[in-house]
């Protein structure tokens, strides 16, 4: 089991590259949008220039409507939904708390199909791509695995750095989500399953961690952000990685003359490196067997087709509890939907997951959802020539390329390049995140300006609970099945590509568009506020551990948690001004 939580938690790195400098190509420059002073007409708004969007709640209801259509400030290039305009034009005063409730609750739908898609197509396609490149669970651990933790904060921070108004945003998730992941979820690990943890792996992750925190700390009290400064940061990345890979060889090779008589090893002993993979083949039963039908029979395309679009196990939904069948219940129409739009190539099995009537299918709506998807679909609707638009070219194309695969092809043998469907269903599949996480920062923004909250807090609480979400239940199970080290080391390994890639390459992307350095306005004193706190937080858990000779106990898991909970009573009390500097 452990092994594929591995597997399945390798998801999502290379996809950034390829996929958020079309994000970024349609963000405003920065140093434009820090000028403008918006003017609006006369008929009943106030012609005083105001830039922040958040004065809206100041005016009169009659007058909401116009400044939030006429000040660039409440605008944003991403999405497909405004919902700026649609809680001050289309929703009367009174119904105001309905609004934010419905967008609340698109919010956590929002997030659930992040998890779906991330756990369930971009992860096995992910993997499949590893396998197929031969990558070694080294350089997949430590790039593949940290970034399958942390997509969401990964794809949010790319997002929000595209624009100077949200940078704030990818600030406090970035920093919300480290302290979230260090106290919480550490905690929270070390509560289930106390365990010795492992020194080497432990002082390395937590070290880098700090550095990465402190050169973000400068890049805060220095408020802008070079082409070097951003290099500086993926640099450090590459270190890191280049460290990770000499520690595991090192630490081979102290291992292979001292295991000679040693006792039998097992996961827990052997779990110094993040490479160490569990195998549950000892303890496993394929329990598929005894369901498989005696006599085969010959499915017909229609019935290969409508049973690879089921996205409901039948006799799985018998064995489980009713808590499992309502969330089943609002996650179907996501999966059918990616099910129906994302191809995944599954390596463990015999046929390769190959379905040729659905794969022949995705052949033509995968490159549509992919013209579609990027920027919001303004090059799916673009029309070459002022003729045809790009969607019908792509449509044409891709019925082609069906039809030709379609008889060229067998039910039961898949194609000799099926594994190019991995990396189809590895671009689609990010596309659907990156369209996901586009509206996730959109609707924070959004509930910021009706609440006139900062987007620091907006990010350190409901943006990087949510990316987190995911990844501190995957350890806490990973903790209750008897693998407390592994999920440990997860908690630091994965928040340093964070940080570091989140930062690095989402200013490096803004610079790359704008040609001018990355102006940092902090909120204020919260910024600082955060900084401090994971700074704290990781400075506790450098003496503490040693000095528990890394034996963590479950008191050291609830002061975590009482930590986290004193940060946040801080952090909201700041947010208030009930906490404020002294003016002088």
């Amino acid at each position: 089991m452990a092994s594929r939580w591995l597997d399945l938690r390798w998801a999502l790195s290379v996809l950034c590259v390829l996929l958020m400098a079309e994000t970024v190509s349609g963000a405003r420059d920065s140093s434009t949008r820090a000028h403008i002073s918006p003017q609006f007409p006369a008929s009943g708004v106030n012609q005083t220039p105001v830039v922040d969007c958040r004065k809206v709640c100041g005016l009169n209801v009659s007058d909401r409507c116009d400044f939030i259509r006429t000040n660039p400030d409440c605008h944003s290039d991403g999405g497909y939904l405004d919902y700026l305009e649609g809680i001050f034009c289309h929703f009367p005063p009174n119904l105001l708390p309905l609004a934010v409730t419905l967008y609340v609750s698109w919010l956590l739908y929002l997030f659930l199909i992040l998890g779906v898609t991330a756990a369930k197509f971009f992860c096995p396609n992910l993997s499949a791509i590893s396998t197929t490149l031969k990558l070694s669970h080294n350089v997949a651990g430590v790039t593949f695995l940290a970034f399958g933790n942390g997509a969401p904060d990964i794809f949010s921070a790319l997002v929000a750095f595209s624009d100077p108004h949200t940078a704030g945003l990818a600030l406090g998730a970035l920093f919300g989500a480290g302290v979230l992941v260090t106290t919480v979820v550490a905690g929270g690990i070390t509560i289930l399953h106390p365990f010795m943890a492992a020194s080497r792996p432990f002082f390395r992750d937590i070290i880098f961690y700090m550095v990465a925190v402190f050169l973000t700390f400068i890049m805060l009290f220095r408020g802008r952000v070079t082409m070097a400064w951003a290099l500086g940061y993926l640099g450090l990345y590459v270190f890191y990685v280049v460290t990770v890979i000499l520690c595991t060889w090192i630490y081979r090779w102290q291992r292979r003359g001292s295991l000679v008589y040693s006792m039998p090893v097992t996961p827990e002993i052997l779990s110094d490196s993040e490479e160490d993979r569990v195998s549950s083949s000892s303890n496993s039963y394929d329990y598929g067997d005894e369901y498989r039908p005696l006599f085969f029979y010959q499915e017909t395309t229609a019935q290969i087709l409508a049973r690879a679009l089921n996205p409901l196990d039948y006799m799985k939904w018998r064995r489980k509890s009713a808590y499992w069948k309502a969330l089943k219940v609002f996650k179907l129409p996501v999966e059918f939907l990616l099910l129906l739009t994302v191809p995944v190539v599954d390596p463990d099995k015999d046929d390769r997951n190959w379905k040729r009537p659905l794969n022949c299918l995705h052949l033509v709506i995968s490159p549509l959802v992919v013209v579609l998807t990027l920027q919001s679909g303004t090059y799916g609707v673009y029309e070459i020539g002022g003729l045809v638009p790009v969607w019908v070219v792509v449509v044409i194309a891709g019925t082609a390329l069906a039809s030709v695969t379609f008889f060229a092809t067998s039910d039961s043998q898949p194609p000799r390049l099926h594994w190019l469907f991995a990396f189809l269903g590895f671009l689609t599949s990010a596309l659907w995140i990156n369209a996901a996480a586009t509206e996730v920062v959109n609707i924070l923004r959004s509930l910021g300006v009706v609440f006139r909250l900062s987007n620091t807090v907006l990010g350190l609480t409901l943006l990087a609970w949510g990316n987190s979400i995911g990844d501190a239940f995957s350890d806490f199970t990973l903790a209750r099945q008897g693998y407390p080290r592994m999920a440990f080391s997860a908690c630091f390994g994965g928040i340093i590509f964070n940080i570091l890639v989140g930062v690095g390459l989402g200013c490096l992307l803004q610079i790359s568009r704008s040609h001018t350095e990355v102006k940092l306005e902090p909120d204020g004193l919260l910024v600082w506020v955060l900084a401090g706190a994971l700074g704290l937080s990781l400075v506790f858990s450098l003496v503490s551990v040693p000095l528990q000779c890394f034996q963590l106990s479950r008191v050291y898991g609830i002061c975590l948690l009482l930590f986290y909970l004193n940060f946040l009573v801080v952090a909201l009390l700041t947010e208030f001004g009930v906490i404020r500097l002294k003016s002088t």
